[in-house]
């Protein structure tokens, strides 16, 4: 048996000792964990989208023409070009109807519009879109439109990112559970298959924590989009690096007992 007392407190998936734990728990215990946390995901996703991205659409469909419309495919614009519509640290939209390059924002995203097309521009580079046939490009029908869309949009992805994440872990947890218990295995730890596809799900709990924290800073211009990326590709190793030091907090299985050779019949 190991030197230390195994884990029995199962409420806390930061460190390894807590994850641990959840190897024994019951599986509601790992399901409320889970849901708490993807409550706080979900939470940190809407808050970043209504306070850094939701306004910058606003503004932009605030300041554009009483007129235009996307017509067969071209931008149908009478105001000034190029010109900028709205700009914030995350997200901007402009105007350039001869995609000149003349104005280009410090956001981390710029949606310029042309006259045949829509270019990106972005960390990861430059991309370009093609538009719709028809559409209004005019603040007196997007204006009502946007009104009634937006809050629908957050809901869809308060939803989407809380099942989402469920679904996830449960996936992940079913490819990485068997390695688990490999660990347990070789290091003498009774694991059952169930108990390891637990501490696998459990493992994946503090790189989402992580995650979280990170899109908070982002939101608050602590960091900016390269440390999130960053700490987008760290909330994986964090959860391998749980997936294997985590077993080692469980005690080790006693041998089994050999029968004593002088003892009585």
């Amino acid at each position: 048996m190991s030197a230390f007392t195994e884990p029995t407190f199962a409420w806390e998936p930061v460190t390894p000792r807590g994850v641990a734990a959840f190897a024994r728990a019951s599986l509601e215990r790992l399901i409320v964990v889970q849901c708490l946390v993807a409550i706080l995901a979900t939470a940190v996703t809407v808050w970043l989208l209504s306070d850094s991205i939701f306004p910058v659409i606003d503004a932009a469909v605030n300041e554009l023409p009483a007129q235009g419309e996307i017509r067969a495919g071209k931008l149908l614009w009478s105001d000034d070009s190029p010109v900028m519509l709205a700009e914030g640290m995350t997200l901007a939209f402009s105007v350039d109807l001869e995609h000149g390059g003349v104005l280009r924002s410090p956001a981390d995203f710029q949606f310029e519009f042309g006259k045949d097309s829509i270019r990106i521009f972005s960390l990861f580079g430059e991309g370009e879109l093609d538009y719709p046939a028809n559409f209004p490009a005019n603040r007196l029908d997007l204006r009502p439109k946007w009104g009634a869309w937006s809050p629908e949009i957050l809901a869809l992805v308060a939803l989407g990112t809380f099942f989402g994440l469920l679904l996830t872990w449960a996936t992940l947890a079913t490819i990485y559970f068997l390695p688990v218990w490999l660990i347990c295995f070789f290091t003498n730890r009774d694991l059952s298959l169930v108990a390891s596809w637990k501490l696998a799900a459990a493992a994946l709990l503090p790189g989402a924590l992580l995650l979280s924290a990170s899109l908070v800073a982002y939101g608050l211009g602590v960091c900016d989009l390269v440390q999130l990326c960053f700490a987008f590709g760290m909330h994986f190793v964090i959860g391998w690096v749980y997936l294997f030091v985590s077993p080692l907090f469980l005690n080790r299985a006693l041998p089994a007992e050999k029968p004593n050779p002088f003892g009585h019949k």
